[in-house]
């Protein structure tokens, strides 16, 4: 079995209080498998009545319209967190609100229930085919909307065109909205604002460093299994990417130490250190200590990427390398995607002021400035408590579905191998090594449900592995889901020859 996947179901089940405790893209199933809410509006606009500029902008940049081409070739379905324009949710809904409203005169104009939602120009229906309604999806990493605080939002989207609504209406620099830097610097204990950077996302935030620091050849270290999107990037960037294991207690820092003392210099290390996506672990105390270290020793940058850090279901994580770093060699990046909502695309850079100020002139240039109506939104959540209150609710909500899905696993999967996530959205597990996942899923697609094959997440191997995100999936529909895995599996092994 893989170094990384060390726990197995039986021993939870044997262990009450730990139960009770709690490249293809990793979303390519999603054009199948979306949640999307059924419309509620009563008549779309014809389609071929609306003016071609707006078909356009709809098409480009409305999430549900927008494909995708995945590691090997083929082209996918809809991905909330493709590396299209990072405006096109939450404000590029409000733009087609008001494009609805322009367009009255050019088409039936829908008639909008009491909650107000409209579906997009040129999207017919919301509503989900028969076997996707019925699809239980472990593959997004992504909350199930029931717990997603519109509200909070609603709320806090009216405070900030209230009182910021010149800053949030407007063109800024680079650095994005400078009250979110303040909050976000004084979160970290930061001295200085300087030292964040507002951007679109996470994954934009890693793609702006990436270019900047990465040249066609250098040796980049990811762990094994990694984010499926920052192998991507790495390799499309022409990068020389070094693959280190991963233990229970996150990245085999002895096998590091062997990849720095042969071949060119690394350049960088891309490390998830808590409830890693996919596998789960999270960075032990020590490897952080000494993962400093070795940066300062042999000069190479470590991205510390971040984004489920607020989310532990019992202890806090260790600190983090960025409040540990001395040499100014941690660049530290994180995400409201998780702890607000994947729609607003607000993610953050932390680290050396210098590095800081050239990756937001780089912005600057590229965007004039991140989108500040939705930092605005985001600002306002987080001074005014809410981000908090809304943190407390998803971790209770996350651990209930992490505690279904190991309860499941070990009455229906008891062969699978795992460690327990402390916190986050996944669980990587392992399989007896006669399964090949991919098969697997083509078979448990057939029983509608569906996970991400372990493969996607590799340089090579990950055979017999797969990630399920228990984030996506009511707690009291995981033990169906698990089951329909387990059914799929029993009729694969029984298709095939002894």
């Amino acid at each position: 079995m893989a170094e990384h996947s060390v726990v197995a179901a039986r021993k939870h089940r044997r262990d009450p209080a730990a139960v009770a405790a709690q490249p293809r893209m990793a979303d390519g199933v999603d054009a199948a498998v979306n949640e999307v809410q059924p419309s509620r509006v009563e008549t779309v606009p014809d389609r071929s009545t609306i003016k071609p500029e707006c078909r356009e902008l709809s098409a480009r940049n409305h999430p549900m319209l927008k494909t995708r081409e995945c590691r090997h070739g083929a082209v996918q379905g809809p991905s909330y967190r493709s590396l299209s324009p990072p405006w096109m949710t939450l404000c590029t809904h409000v733009v087609l609100k008001l494009i609805h409203v322009g367009s009255r005169d050019h088409g039936s104009r829908p008639r909008v229930t009491s909650d107000a939602r409209c579906v997009p120009i040129g999207c017919r229906s919301y509503t989900r085919s028969p076997m996707a309604a019925d699809l239980i999806s472990f593959a997004r990493g992504a909350p199930s909307a029931d717990i997603l605080p519109v509200e909070a939002v609603r709320e806090a989207a009216q405070r900030a065109l209230a009182d910021d609504w010149k800053r949030a209406l407007s063109y800024g620099t680079g650095i994005g909205h400078p009250g979110l830097c303040e909050w976000v610097a004084d979160r970290h204990g930061l001295a200085d604002p300087s030292q964040v950077m507002i951007t679109n996302g996470s994954l934009e935030a890693g793609a702006m460093l990436f270019q900047r620091l990465i040249e066609p050849g250098d040796r980049v270290v990811v762990e094994q299994p990694s984010y499926d999107r920052t192998l991507l990037l790495l390799e499309r960037l022409g990068a020389e990417r070094v693959g280190v294991a991963l233990e229970e207690d996150g990245i085999d820092v002895a096998a590091l130490e062997r990849v720095l003392g042969e071949g060119p210099r690394v350049k960088l290390v891309h490390v998830i250190p808590n409830f890693h996506n996919p596998a789960g672990c999270t960075l032990s105390a020590a490897k952080r200590e000494r993962l400093v270290e070795l940066a300062a020793e042999h000069g190479f940058w470590i991205f510390e990427d971040d984004p489920y850090r607020e989310l532990p279901f019992d202890e806090q994580p260790p600190p983090t390398m960025l409040s540990l770093d001395g040499s100014d060699r941690v660049i530290h990046s994180s995400s409201f995607s998780k702890t607000v909502s994947p729609g607003v695309r607000v993610g953050y850079l932390a680290g050396p002021e210098e590095e800081i100020t050239k990756l937001a002139q780089r912005a600057n240039e590229v965007y004039i400035s991140p989108n500040m109506l939705a930092e605005s939104v985001v600002w306002e959540l987080c001074r005014s408590g809410a981000l908090d209150e809304n943190i407390a609710f998803v971790k209770g909500a996350l651990r209930e579905r992490r505690d279904a899905l190991v309860e499941a696993l070990s009455e229906r999967l008891s062969e699978a191998e795992f460690v327990l996530p402390g916190g986050g959205y996944f669980l990587w597990l392992t399989l007896n090594d006669d399964v090949n996942c991919e098969e697997l899923l083509a078979a448990a697609l057939q029983e509608r449900v569906a996970f991400i094959a372990g493969c996607d997440f590799m340089l090579e191997g990950g055979r017999s592995s797969l990630r399920l995100s228990f984030a996506s999936v009511p707690a009291e529909r995981i033990g169906g889901g698990v089951g329909r895995i387990a059914k799929a599996l029993e009729g694969l092994r029984a298709a095939s020859p002894a």
